[in-house]
C-alpha cells in the first residue's frame, strides 16, 4: 500500500511514519507542503497512467495552500479521482470538517492522535479503495467483452449485393453498443433472395444476444424454406423456445421477411408488426403492411402472406421505428420527404443522406437503433 503524509510539521511526520511503520505500512511518502504533494502526484503532467497511491493523509492548516484546496486538486485529476483521502488536523470546528468532506475527503482524524483511531480509519479507507479498484477493474472488463460482442454482431450482418439482378444495402446507426436491430439477406437461388429486417424488444446486452440466436438459425430456415410464411413460423418456434414460465418478460421481434424473385418479378412478403415497408415503382408506392403480430409473443400465430408483381424496376425501403420517432413531429411527411431523396440517388449516398436528414430533424440524441434496407432492381 502507497500511502503519502502531507503536513508541515516535522514532529507530526515522525510520528504518523512511526504509527504506520509499525503497523505494517512501508511505502510511505512525505510531503511538507501541498505544492510538494503535487510534485509527487505529478500533477502538472497529462499522464493518462493509472494512480500509484492508494491513501493520502492531509493536515488541514499548512502555509500557502491549504488541505482543503489541495484536496479539491487532487481529486479533480482523473487518474486520482479515487484515492481517499483522510485530514488529520486539531481544528475541532465542526463547519470545517463537514467542509472537508463537502471537498471529497473520505474521513477526518483529530491531533493529538489516536493510534488506534487513525489505523482503524486507515484500513476502512483503504477497504473503499480496494472495492472501488475492483469494481474499475471489473468494469473495463465488461466494456471490453461489449467491444468485442459489437465487433461480432456487426461481422454477422450481411455486406450489400450488388450483381446483374439486384442491388441490397443497409444503414445502420445502433443508439447503444449493442443494437436490438438487425438484417440479413442470403440469395436462395439463382433469381430469388430473401430478406429479413428485425427489430428485437428492448436494447442492450439482452437483445442483442437474442438478435445473435436468430441469426444464427436465420441462413439455414429462409434458404430450407423459402415461403416467407412458413420461414416466419420456423422464427416463431425458435423464440418461443427461449420463454420460461417463472419469467414475467417473454423476448419477441417485429420483423418485415420478404422473397424477391427477379425472374418472375414478383415479392412475397410478411409483416410481423412491423412499420410498412414501401414498394416504389414510378411514382406509384405501396405499403408492405400484411402478415401477423409481432414473433415470439404467442406460441400459435396466424400468419397471412401478401404477394406482388411487378413489371418495371422498383424499389423497396424497409426501416425500423428508430427511423420514424427520430424524426419528431409530422414522421410520415418527413419519412416520405427522406425516401423521395434516397430513390434518386446510388447506394454509396444513401448512408450520408440519412445521417444528415435525422440530424436536421431531431433536437435530441438518438433514443433508439435507426436502420433501413434499401433494395432495388435492375
Amino acid at each position: 500500500m502507497s500511502i503519502i503524509i502531507v503536513d508541515d510539521n516535522a514532529t507530526n511526520q515522525i510520528i504518523i511514519k512511526a504509527i504506520l511503520n509499525k503497523a505494517g505500512y512501508e511505502d510511505l511518502k512525505i510531503a511538507s507542503s501541498a505544492m510538494e504533494l503535487y510534485s509527487i502526484l505529478d500533477l502538472e503532467s497529462n499522464s493518462i497512467a493509472e494512480s500509484n497511491v492508494d491513501l493520502i493523509l492531509m493536515d488541514m492548516m499548512m502555509p500557502e495552500i491549504d488541505g482543503l484546496e489541495a484536496c479539491k486538486r487532487v481529486l479533480q485529476t482523473e487518474r486520482y479521482k479515487d484515492v481517499p483521502i483522510i485530514f488529520v488536523t486539531a481544528l475541532g470546528d465542526s463547519n470545517k470538517m463537514a467542509e472537508a468532506l463537502d471537498a471529497g475527503a473520505s474521513d477526518y482524524v483529530m491531533k493529538p492522535i489516536n493510534k488506534m483511531e487513525l489505523l482503524a480509519r486507515i484500513r476502512s479507507s483503504l477497504r473503499l479503495k480496494q472495492e472501488m479498484d475492483w469494481h474499475k477493474e471489473r468494469d473495463k472488463q465488461v466494456k471490453f467483452k461489449l467491444e468485442l460482442a459489437k465487433k461480432v454482431q456487426r461481422n454477422v450482418l450481411s455486406q450489400p449485393i450488388h450483381d446483374d439482378n439486384v442491388d441490397i444495402s443497409a444503414i445502420y446507426q445502433p443508439s447503444t453498443e449493442l443494437a436490438g436491430d438487425f438484417y440479413s439477406w442470403y440469395r436462395i437461388d439463382d433469381n430469388r433472395y430473401g430478406v429479413i429486417l428485425l427489430d428485437m424488444m428492448g436494447h442492450g446486452i439482452s437483445s442483442s444476444l437474442v438478435c445473435m440466436y436468430i441469426s444464427s438459425v436465420l441462413k439455414d430456415t429462409i434458404t430450407r424454406i423459402t415461403e416467407p410464411d412458413l420461414v416466419m413460423q420456423e422464427l416463431n418456434r425458435y423464440m418461443n423456445q427461449l420463454y420460461k414460465k417463472e419469467e414475467l418478460l417473454n423476448y419477441y421481434f417485429t420483423a418485415i421477411y420478404l422473397v424477391l424473385d427477379t425472374k418472375a418479378r414478383t415479392i412475397q412478403y410478411v409483416n410481423a408488426g412491423h412499420p410498412p415497408g414501401k414498394l416504389i415503382i414510378g411514382d406509384q408506392v405501396t405499403l408492405l403492411t400484411e402478415g401477423c403480430c409481432a414473433i415470439g409473443l404467442f406460441e400459435n400465430i396466424k400468419i397471412d402472406k401478401a404477394s406482388l408483381s411487378y413489371l418495371d424496376e422498383m424499389k423497396i425501403i424497409l426501416y425500423t421505428d428508430g427511423l420514424s420517432e427520430s424524426l419528431g413531429e409530422n414522421e410520415e411527411a418527413k419519412l416520405d420527404t427522406l425516401i423521395n431523396q434516397l430513390v434518386g440517388q446510388a447506394p454509396g449516398e444513401h448512408a450520408a443522406t440519412v445521417r444528415e436528414f435525422v440530424t436536421e430533424q431531431s433536437s435530441e440524441d438518438q433514443k433508439d437503433d435507426i436502420c433501413m434496407v434499401m433494395i432495388a432492381t435492375k
